[in-house]
């Protein structure tokens, strides 16, 4: 099973991702981004794949091993 990791060293927050996929990601009050649920279906691959893609830090990255 697919698995979205967020390298949490260079990641800026931007909410980008969140944009792209909302249900997966969000960026908390204190300004730092959560994960929801890391899991990637068939029914939010594609959004994963674009917040991956728009990622300004590519601190995303989806692992298919996890």
């Amino acid at each position: 099973m697919a698995k979205v990791e967020v390298d949490f060293d260079v990641c800026e927050a931007n909410a980008l991702c969140e944009a792209m996929a909302p249900d997966v990601f969000y960026v908390d009050d204190d300004d730092f981004l959560q994960v929801e649920d890391p899991t990637v279906t068939d029914e939010n691959r594609d959004r994963v794949q674009r917040a991956v893609a728009v990622c300004p830090k590519s601190a995303l990255r989806i692992n298919e091993d996890a």
